[in-house]
């Protein structure tokens, strides 16, 4: 036996995984297993702090992921395998991308060596959820896949949250290499999300509001996203203006049905006077 087998940081890429999802306070992931995620299947029944949900089909498992993060807050975290359970994946990465729902996404990949080649279940998965991730990553060296790991929580649930995608190759999840907990250095720094409203255009807004001769407030999705203190403000603001409210079905709730200045929902199911 080597003497890396002593160092607690030495694990394989499998190991990896399992080990980002317990440093990051996962309980729960829902996944299909394939056989490019075999060796992390091995992982996550050798330990017990990760539950994993078998669902029937990949969109399930990332619906179910996204049902997981709009209920609890926390990242919903599903694992796919290559080819066809990447590419089951879209509809609930695209859904997350639109409702702006943290979302981390594991699949597997063929190795390194096969990639390119038409290999059995192999996709192009980093090109095919390009555009419905807010980031996607194929790591080929072991030794980048916690770094990516830590930067793929930190991008799905910082800003505005949505999913994020980490392709992993199957020989990746074999390698053995170092890992290392959650730290800052590991967030790109070109990775820059605002966190604070534009003054001038809030200031905008309020003149907007203050001279509208017919106001009315929309609220949409974005309101619930942001926590029960925008919720109460929202209602203050309301209760201040005396203007009319409607929402979108993703913004239902912030405002109460019962209030008094409630015009109903906006949209294809909503009410008449509402649209």
């Amino acid at each position: 036996m080597s003497d890396k087998s002593h160092d607690p940081n030495q694990m394989t890429g499998a190991a990896m995984i399992v080990r980002a999802l317990i440093d990051h306070g996962v309980t729960d992931i829902f996944g299909y297993p394939g056989g490019a995620v075999l060796p992390i299947y091995d992982e996550i029944f050798q330990q017990s702090q990760v539950q994993h949900i078998l669902v029937r089909h990949e969109q399930g498992a990332g619906h179910a992921a996204e049902g997981y993060a709009r209920s609890t807050g926390k990242p919903g975290v599903a694992l796919v395998t290559s080819g066809p359970g990447a590419t089951n994946m879209v509809t609930p990465l695209t859904d997350a991308l639109m409702d702006s729902i943290p979302l981390v996404c594991i699949s597997g990949q063929v190795p390194t060596h096969l990639i390119g080649n038409d290999a059995f279940q192999e996709c192009d998965t980093v090109g095919i959820t390009r555009p419905c991730t807010k980031h996607n990553w194929l790591v080929r060296d072991v030794n980048d896949l916690a770094k990516v790991l830590h930067e793929a929580f930190y991008v799905a649930t910082s800003g505005r949250p949505g999913p994020v995608l980490v392709d992993v190759p199957k020989d990746v999840q074999f390698a053995t290499g170092t890992y290392h907990p959650p730290r800052k250095s590991d967030v790109h720094r070109s990775y820059a999300p605002r966190v604070k409203g534009d003054a001038m255009q809030i200031r905008r807004a309020v003149a907007l509001l203050a001279n509208a001769k017919r106001p009315v407030i929309y609220s949409g999705g974005g309101v619930i996203n942001s926590g029960p203190e925008a919720t109460k403000l929202l209602r203050e603001l309301v209760e201040v203006t005396g203007f009319p409210i409607t929402s979108t079905l993703m913004g239902l709730g912030a405002y109460p049905a019962s209030g008094k200045n409630w015009l109903g929902m906006l949209g294809m199911h909503g009410t008449y006077e509402a649209n």
